[in-house]
């Protein structure tokens, strides 16, 4: 296992030498691997994470879900298992061992059928869902992440062969020591897997109105109930998690694409830009035109946001 983990170390430090951004972010062309490789610690990065598994293979993060505050190191493999807003920190990593990373994003209907085939769930409160956990990394988890790694060099291989190994990726999660969570988070019957449909209309949607009676249908719930196992699961309300979500992708606009602070508040559904730069202010604790200029400076650059907006960061 020593040996393996010292290979992937390895792919990932050559692999983002040529596809990683600024921040030190490289996705893939396979879908749903992406690696980092970050030479110092930085700045906050906010984000929406998708499910997804990090193996963290060198130094360490920190990360704030909800109410949880925790750093991961090296040998750890942490799971989110919902669309949960995140606080990220790189807190230890250097030129000659840098933080290194990589994630695999996780996918709801192999683990509700892996799930039903392994059988034995019971029925969990809202009040014990978790959606942030991690453990030692397995030897079987790490297997498959490396040769998912491999398919980079055989791009023909991809359609044929990632199935197959994100099927087993799946499979061995779910017999973990968290199995039991994550069946139950991905039960479309469940109250994550309700909340899940209201998540994925304010991903989709973030720029426009939504009433948050929709939302509440969406996911089969009283309005009483929605707000209440909402906020228990992302620990934000409806209005303040779309809040987030225009945010972050209005601070991408600006730093990967160029745009103006009006013209990324109107592009997310601001009306108002004066809002926007409140908002945004407490967010990301600088003005919107002060915090793009720190960010792309030399100085600033390891504190800008990775892959801001809709996607899921490692």
């Amino acid at each position: 296992m020593e040996q393996l983990d010292e290979m992937l170390k390895q792919a990932v430090r050559t692999y983002a030498g040529r596809h990683a951004n600024r921040g030190g972010l490289a996705r893939t062309p396979i879908p749903g691997l992406r690696m980092m490789c970050v030479e110092a610690p930085g700045g906050d990065m906010h984000s929406i994470y998708r499910p997804l598994i990090c193996l963290v293979l060198q130094g360490s993060k920190k990360m704030i879900v909800g109410s949880e505050q925790r750093i991961f190191s090296a040998g750890t493999s942490v799971i989110v298992s919902a669309d949960m807003p995140v606080v990220g920190r790189i807190v230890q990593a250097s030129r000659d061992e840098p933080y290194l990373a990589i994630a695999v994003e996780l996918e709801m209907t192999l683990l509700r059928e892996i799930g039903a085939q392994l059988g034995g769930t019971h029925a969990q409160r809202p009040s014990q869902i978790r959606t942030l956990f991690a453990d030692d990394t397995e030897a079987a988890t790490l297997d498959c992440v490396s040769r998912l790694m491999r398919l980079l060099d055989r791009p023909d291989a991809v359609a044929l062969l990632r199935p197959g190994i994100i099927q087993e990726l799946h499979y061995w999660l779910l017999s973990g020591p968290h199995g039991a969570v994550l069946r139950a988070l991905a039960d479309p019957d469940g109250h994550a897997g309700r909340l899940a449909a209201a998540i994925a209309i304010l991903r989709a949607e973030y720029w426009s109105r939504i009433p948050v009676e929709r939302l509440a249908e969406a996911a089969a719930m009283s309005l009483t109930a929605f707000h209440k196992h909402f906020k228990h699961m992302t620990s934000l309300t409806p209005g303040q998690y779309q809040k987030r979500l225009r945010l972050i992708e209005a601070r991408r606009l600006m730093l990967d694409e160029g745009l103006s602070a009006s013209s990324a508040a109107f592009e997310v559904g601001y009306e108002s830009v004066s809002q926007f730069t409140r908002e945004y202010g407490r967010l990301f604790q600088a003005p919107p035109k002060r915090d793009a200029l720190r960010a792309r400076s030399g100085s600033g650059a390891r504190e800008r946001l990775q892959e801001i907006g809709m996607k899921a960061i490692v």
